[in-house]
C-alpha cells in the first residue's frame, strides 16, 4: 500500500509538471525525443523533491529511524533540525518556476546531502545496502539538473520567463504539500534493519 501511494504521487506530480511546463515559457516540446526528455526531467525532479520533502519530515519529527542512523554515524541529533529545515525549501525550489540561481543552490545542496550521506556510511564501515541509496539519489539529482529546460537554467542560457501564473506556482506548492502528507503516512516504524 505504501509503495502504491508513493508511486501514484510521483506519477501524478510528474504528469502535473509536464503539463505546467507549457506555461513557463519554454518552446513546446517538438517530437518524441523532446517529450521523453521533458517527462524524464520531471520524473527525476519529482523523485528528488519527494525524497527531500519526506526526508525533511522524518528529520523534523526526529523519528527513531533517523535518530538511530545519525547516532550510528556519529553525528549529533541536532543535525536533524538543520537538515530538515533546509530540505523543505530545497524541494520547493526544484519544483517552482524561475529562480534559476536558487535552483543551482538547491541542486548543489541535494547533491552534497546525498554524497555526504553515502560517504558517511562508507566511513562508518556500512555495507552497500546503506550507501547505495544516497548515491542513487545523487545520480537522480544530476540527471534532473542535466535535463532541466532552458527556463530553469541561469539567465545567460534561458529566455525571459513570462509573468507569474497561478498554475505554475500552485502546482509545485501543492505537490510538495502532497509529498509531505504522503510522507507522514509512510513513516517507517521502529529502527532501521541492522545488517
Amino acid at each position: 500500500m505504501t509503495a502504491v501511494l508513493i508511486v501514484s504521487l510521483i506519477v501524478l506530480a510528474t504528469f502535473a509538471g509536464v503539463l505546467s511546463a507549457k506555461h513557463e515559457g519554454d518552446a513546446p516540446a517538438q517530437g518524441r525525443r523532446a517529450m521523453i526528455c521533458s517527462i524524464a526531467y520531471w520524473l527525476f525532479t519529482v523523485i528528488v523533491a519527494f525524497e527531500l520533502a519526506a526526508g525533511a519530515l522524518w528529520d523534523l519529527l526526529r523519528i527513531e529511524y533517523v535518530r538511530v542512523v545519525l547516532t550510528h554515524l556519529g553525528y549529533p541529533l541536532y543535525l536533524l533540525v538543520i537538515l530538515g529545515v533546509w530540505r523543505v525549501p530545497g524541494a520547493l525550489t526544484l519544483l517552482v518556476p524561475r529562480f534559476p540561481r536558487l535552483k543551482e543552490w538547491a541542486y548543489a545542496g541535494a547533491f552534497f546531502d546525498y554524497t555526504g550521506a553515502a560517504a558517511s556510511h562508507l566511513w562508518a564501515g556500512d555495507g552497500v545496502g546503506q550507501w547505495i541509496g544516497p548515491l542513487i539519489f545523487a545520480g537522480f539529482t544530476l540527471i534532473s539538473w542535466g535535463l532541466r529546460p532552458a527556463s530553469r537554467r541561469l539567465p545567460e542560457f534561458a529566455p525571459p520567463v513570462p509573468e507569474k501564473r497561478l498554475v505554475i506556482w500552485g502546482v509545485p506548492i501543492l505537490t510538495v504539500a502532497a509529498m509531505m502528507v504522503v510522507a507522514i503516512f509512510t513513516l517507517p516504524k521502529g529502527a532501521p534493519p541492522q545488517s
